[in-house]
C-alpha cells in the first residue's frame, strides 16, 4: 500500500508543475538556445566597429586623417570574443571556419591600410583603402550574419 500512495503523490507532484517552466529551465542552459540567451560578445564587438565605420566616414567628410586613423586602428585591433563563444561560433561555422578567419584576417589588413593611408594625407587613396574595408565587411555580413543570428537569437530575418 505504501508504494501505491508515494506513486500517488508523485503523480499529484508531476501534475503541479507547470510545463512551460520545465521547458525553460530546459533550454535556459542549453548552450544554442539563444533567442532568450544573452547576446554574444559577438554583437558588442560588432556595434563597437560599426561606430567605428560611422567614426572613418565623419573623419573622411571633414579630412581629419588622425580621427580616421585612430578609428581604422580600433576596427583592425578590435576585442576577440570570449574563448568559450569563439568555440561555439567556431563549431557552428564548421568547415567554413578556414573562409570566417581569412575574412577577419582581411578586414584586419584592410583596416591597417586604410591607418596607412590616412596617415598619408591623400583623400582619394584614404577613400579607396576605406572602399576595401567596407567591402571585406559586406562580403563576411552576407556570409555569415543571417546564419549566425538566425542560431544565436532566432531571428529568421538575419538582423538583430
Amino acid at each position: 500500500m505504501q508504494s501505491s500512495s508515494n506513486a500517488m503523490t508523485y503523480r499529484r507532484r508531476r501534475r503541479a508543475v507547470p510545463w512551460a517552466w520545465l521547458i525553460a529551465l530546459g533550454c535556459a542552459g542549453h548552450p544554442l538556445a539563444s533567442p532568450a540567451a544573452e547576446p554574444l560578445a559577438l554583437q558588442g564587438i560588432m556595434k563597437e566597429m560599426g561606430r567605428g565605420m560611422q567614426a572613418i566616414v565623419y573623419g573622411t567628410s571633414r579630412e581629419d586623417y588622425a580621427a580616421v586613423e585612430k578609428a581604422a586602428l580600433a576596427i583592425a585591433g578590435h576585442p576577440q570574443p570570449p574563448l568559450a563563444e569563439k568555440m561555439r561560433l567556431m563549431a557552428f561555422v564548421g568547415t567554413d571556419a578556414p573562409r570566417y578567419k581569412a575574412m577577419n584576417g582581411e578586414t584586419h589588413d584592410n583596416a591597417l591600410a586604410l591607418a596607412r593611408a590616412s596617415k598619408s594625407g591623400n583623400g582619394e587613396d584614404v577613400i579607396a583603402a576605406f572602399h576595401k574595408l567596407q567591402s571585406s565587411c559586406l562580403g563576411c555580413h552576407q556570409t555569415f550574419r543571417k546564419p549566425f543570428v538566425e542560431q544565436f537569437y532566432g531571428k529568421a530575418d538575419g538582423r538583430r
